[in-house]
This record gives C-alpha cells, sequence and structure tokens, in this order.
C-alpha cells in the first residue's frame, strides 16, 4: 500500500485526520446536511469544510453528488500521495475497486424530490440507487486514466475490506496497480430513515455520550461519511519505481453469521482466524486490534468475546478510533487500515474517546491518549449489518 487519500468528519486529509485522531479530536455533532429536528436521531460525523469547487473542475460538480465528489477528492489524493502517473502505466494495468452501502440514498435523494416536483417518473429514484455505485466507481476510473480492472463491492461495513482484498486478488492475477477502499455516506432523509431501521443508531443528543463501544453505557452508534481510498502496487513494481510503502496487506478473512436462532456461533472469530492463517501470522505477534466496536451491548461482547478467544484476555491493544468519526458504513474499514498504516509508520496506537470499558469485556482498550508502541502487525475487524464478517492484517513492509 503506497498511497492513502482521506476524507473524514475530524479532518481533510491524511495527515489532518491522524493528527485530530492522535489528539482525540472528534468530529461528531448535530447533522447539518439537513434538519434533523423531526427524527429522533440527530448526531451524525460530516465531514467537515469540503467545497469540491475547492477540488474538482467546474464541470464534474453538477454531474454527481455529495458522496462521489468526496470519493473522487480522495482518489485524487491517494494517487498523489503514492506519486504515480497512471498514464505511464501499461494500458489497462490499473483498475479501481471500492465499496458502497448507502451512498445512492442522496442521489435518490435528489431524483424523489424532482419526483414531488416535476412529476418525474418514478421509477426513476430507484434505478438510480441500482446503478449509483457503478457511476461512483467509473467516474474515479474514468478521471485517472485507470482502464484497467473496475468493480464495486456491496457488503455494508465490511465492504470496505472485501474490496482490498478484491483489490489484492486483482494484483495477484497480474494487475500492477488497483485503487480500492470505500467512501460513504447518506447523510439525507432518504439515507436517514434507511439507517435508522436497523435500530442500531443512538438517540442520545450528547456528542460525547452517544456513540460508547464496549462501555456500560453503550446505546447505539453515530452514522457518518467519508473514509479513505488506498493505492495497492504488486510488490515487484512498488520496488521497481522506488515507491514509499505505508505496509502490505498480509492476510484476509471472511465470513457470514448463521441463521439467527440457529444457535451456531457468529462467524467474526473464525474471520479472524482465516486472516492470520492466510498471513502466516501468529496471535502473539499482533500488536494491535482496530475493533468493529458495534456500540450494541451483545454485539460489543460477541467482539470481546472473538478477541479474547484469539488473543487472550487482555492479552492484546485494541482501539476504536472511529468513536471520533462514528461509522462510516463502507467507508469505515479502509480508514482504519489507513490508521493502521499510520500506527504502523509512528510507532503509536491510537486512542478510543470517550469510552469507560466496562471490566467484564476482558479488554486492553486504549483510552484517553496515544499509546507508544512499536507496531509491526495490526488486525482490522469489522461487520456489516446482515452477518457480514471481515477481518485484515495489515503489516509493516
Amino acid at each position: 500500500m503506497t498511497g492513502i487519500g482521506v476524507l473524514a468528519p475530524n479532518g481533510l486529509g491524511t495527515e489532518q485526520y491522524w493528527s485530530a485522531v492522535l489528539a482525540g479530536r472528534s468530529g461528531i455533532g448535530r447533522v447539518t446536511r439537513f434538519d434533523p429536528a423531526g427524527y429522533p436521531v440527530t448526531l451524525a460525523g460530516e465531514v467537515p469544510g469540503f467545497d469540491p469547487a475547492d477540488h474538482l473542475p467546474a464541470r464534474l460538480i453538477p454531474q454527481s453528488d455529495h458522496m462521489t465528489q468526496l470519493a473522487l477528492v480522495a482518489a485524487d489524493w491517494a494517487i498523489a500521495d503514492a506519486g504515480v502517473r497512471p498514464a505511464e502505466l501499461p494500458e489497462f494495468s490499473a483498475g479501481v475497486v471500492t465499496a458502497s452501502s448507502g451512498g445512492g440514498f442522496e442521489f435518490g435523494q435528489r431524483e424523489l424530490e424532482n419526483l414531488w416536483s416535476k412529476g418525474s417518473k418514478a421509477v426513476s429514484a430507484y434505478q438510480s440507487y441500482a446503478w449509483f455505485y457503478a457511476v461512483n466507481t467509473g467516474q474515479i476510473s474514468i478521471r485517472n486514466g485507470l482502464r484497467g480492472f473496475t468493480g464495486v463491492v456491496v457488503s455494508d461495513q465490511a465492504g470496505g475490506l472485501d474490496a482490498l482484498a478484491q483489490a489484492r486478488r486483482q494484483l495477484r492475477l497480474g494487475s500492477r496497480l488497483i485503487l480500492s477502499g470505500g467512501v460513504d455516506g447518506a447523510i439525507c432523509p432518504w439515507g436517514w430513515v434507511a439507517q435508522m431501521s436497523s435500530d442500531r443508531m443512538s438517540a442520545s443528543a450528547a456528542p460525547d455520550r452517544a456513540y460508547l463501544p464496549f462501555d456500560a453505557g453503550a446505546a447505539g452508534h453515530v452514522s457518518g461519511e467519508g473514509g479513505a481510498l488506498l493505492v495497492l502496487e504488486d510488490a515487484e513494481s512498488a520496488r521497481s519505481r522506488g515507491a514509499r510503502v505505508y505496509g502490505e496487506l498480509a492476510g484476509y478473512g471472511a465470513t457470514m453469521d448463521p441463521r439467527p436462532g440457529s444457535g451456531r456461533e457468529p462467524g467474526l472469530r473464525k474471520a479472524i482466524e482465516l486472516a492470520l492463517d492466510d498471513a502466516a501470522v501468529s496471535p502473539t505477534e499482533v500488536d494491535v486490534v482496530f475493533a468493529d466496536a458495534a456500540g450494541i451491548p451483545e454485539l460489543d461482547r460477541i467482539e470481546a468475546d472473538a478477541i479474547g478467544d484469539v488473543f487472550g484476555r487482555g492479552q492484546v491493544p485494541v482501539t476504536a478510533p472511529k468513536t471520533m468519526t462514528g461509522r462510516l458504513n463502507a467507508g469505515a474499514a479502509s480508514l482504519d487500515v489507513a490508521a493502521a498504516l499510520l500506527a504502523i509508520r509512528d510507532r503509536v496506537i491510537p486512542p478510543t474517546v470517550n469510552v469507560d470499558c466496562a471490566p467484564d469485556y476482558d479488554l486492553d482498550l486504549v483510552t484517553g491518549h496515544p499509546r507508544p508502541a512499536g507496531v509491526r502487525a495490526a488486525v482490522v475487524l469489522v461487520r456489516g449489518f446482515g452477518g457480514f464478517n471481515a477481518a485484515a492484517v495489515v503489516r509493516a513492509a
């Protein structure tokens, strides 16, 4: 992984985000993208100070929605950070694999408003949601001349890791460079109602008390927008051009939870074991776990048990910097991967904010302040609504 582009609720750009995380600065606040007064959920993590006119050609702005604009800028920043010129690569050797979950809602919201005001065809809003994902990725591909393999993964919160794994697969099949990850966002009335239907969003109006994973006061999560796109390259190709390497995607595992009521074990523990086996890394070699951090007591319990079963109770530092951004849907996993790469670079574990970890979880949760540590291998965990589980091992090069 040679390039990182971040747009997060607590920072525009990779270094601004990372500085905010290490300082414990949250980007969670009252929704401003629409008036949330009539909704039971009023907090979100919104990307601050983003004006597409500052970053994109004027012709692109009316052709795209807010989420696509965020993704286009993240792509530009990741490619620039990697110091690569896609036009100089062999044709069809560079591609795009991204993740999405709810971004089409905002595009659909606009179509629904047009339907209401102009009498447009009712099918248009639903068609827009169906093909939005491909359009979003296609715009990134066209803008950057990435004419190789292109794909979109839709597996909710797990999508960001699933996309990176698909990117790695394409590199192994002969691609030289894949831009991958996720930038998501559904902070609009239609998207908000859809997210609230999960019954997992916090109704608290206090930004520092709304999202408290592993805390006795946990009662849901805060949703957010943004994420990270990363440049993944074939190792030989990266070496040949003298690229600066943040780290490698050394292992990946994915599972599905069993049918509710089946009595079978949730799939998160197995996903961790698959990722460690894939990376040929033992649990004792892992320096930190970036938790999924659902903020729902029963889901937090499942995750804490999975971590304890694999690594030993309280034997590995655990962190959840997403307490400063909210859960970014498909953008969350790749943002945690970016944080893991930066933790490796700077030899520090970022903190979890506002949380007083309940003792019965038996977790060594890093809270309050960053913890200096020689990080060589990190595990990133994610779960998506509907039973998706994914785990990745990110390792120093």
